[in-house]
């Protein structure tokens, strides 16, 4: 027979409230749908990698980035190629 104790337990976690561009430094809202944040967010840009072997980043260094579509086009819009068909 397996016996039981009722137990009450607190759990924290992290919720997203909003994010910021790390180039522009512009902080868009996750929370408040009255706004065009929730649209803007959808178009972020996440990098993230690990640096391999040689790396200029580094061996094994975990690079992340956060950039709104703004900044993302203006850094590499003009080497940006728009494909209609993936054929």
């Amino acid at each position: 027979m397996i016996k039981y104790i009722e137990a009450t337990e607190t759990i924290t976690e992290k919720k997203s409230v909003g994010i910021v561009c790390d180039v522009c430094k512009k902080e868009y809202s996750l929370v408040d749908k009255s706004n065009d944040d929730i649209v803007e967010t959808q178009e972020f840009h996440h990098v993230r990698f690990t640096g391999g072997y040689g790396s200029i980043f580094g061996d094994e260094s975990r690079i992340e980035c956060d950039i709104c579509q703004h900044c993302l086009k203006k850094l590499i819009g003009e080497y940006c190629r728009e494909n209609e068909n993936d054929n």
